[in-house]
């Protein structure tokens, strides 16, 4: 099992920033991807921005030139920052960590919300 919290999240004007974590604990393997998805009411959960144990990166098109994924393997912690952001970001943020090697562990976080005002 890997459990993931989440922390960051809240509200902000458009345009504004903020920068969202997520620290994983647990039985984690190594060779891993960890990334960050979101969910808008009434929406399907996206695809926000992945990024390997060995950093290599994948974006969804509206993170793209906005946001920036990073992670600390010491520390087993991924980052979000958001910049620009705009109302239609609004949504619940997840955190999902993914063991590489076998897909059945796959494991979501509680979420966090992020609200941005216009």
């Amino acid at each position: 099992q890997v459990q993931l919290v989440e922390s960051g999240g809240g509200l902000v004007q458009a345009g504004g920033s903020l920068r969202l974590s997520c620290v994983a604990s647990g039985n984690i393997f190594s060779i891993n991807v960890m990334g960050w998805y979101r969910q808008a009411p009434g929406s399907q959960r996206e695809l926000v921005a992945t990024i390997t144990s060995g950093f290599a990166l994948t974006y969804g098109d509206s993170a793209k030139g906005r946001f920036t994924i990073s992670r600390d393997n010491a520390k087993n912690t991924v980052y979000l920052q958001m910049n620009s952001l705009k109302p239609e970001d609004t949504a619940v943020y997840y955190c999902n960590w993914k063991n590489i090697y076998d897909t059945r562990q796959d494991y979501w976080g509680q979420g966090t919300q992020v609200t941005v005002s216009s």
